[in-house]
């Protein structure tokens, strides 16, 4: 079964864009997930378990690196097409 996640982390910390990105580029090396990001989101989408597995794992190497995080998740059964999504204009 695919799952796909909406990600948004938010570090409590004032220089947290360098925090944020070291987070996204750490979910990006895994080949077996796909990650797309956008300026209010990142978004992971793979087999079930392992986007869980790959979202706790690299959340809990930033907690160590970088201290108190917040992390929203929304979640939806299903392999969504989130490379290739267009708004409507």
């Amino acid at each position: 079964m695919y799952l796909t996640a909406e990600l948004s982390l938010y570090p409590l910390n004032e220089d947290y864009i360098p925090i944020i990105e070291q987070f996204i580029h750490e979910l990006a090396q895994h080949d077996d997930v796909q990650v797309i990001t956008n300026a209010m989101s990142t978004q992971i989408c793979g087999d079930y378990d392992r986007v869980f597995s790959v979202v706790s794992q690299m959340l809990a190497k930033s907690y160590q690196q970088f201290g108190k995080q917040v992390l929203v998740c929304k979640f939806i059964v299903g392999d969504l097409d989130i490379g290739k999504w267009k708004p409507q204009t």
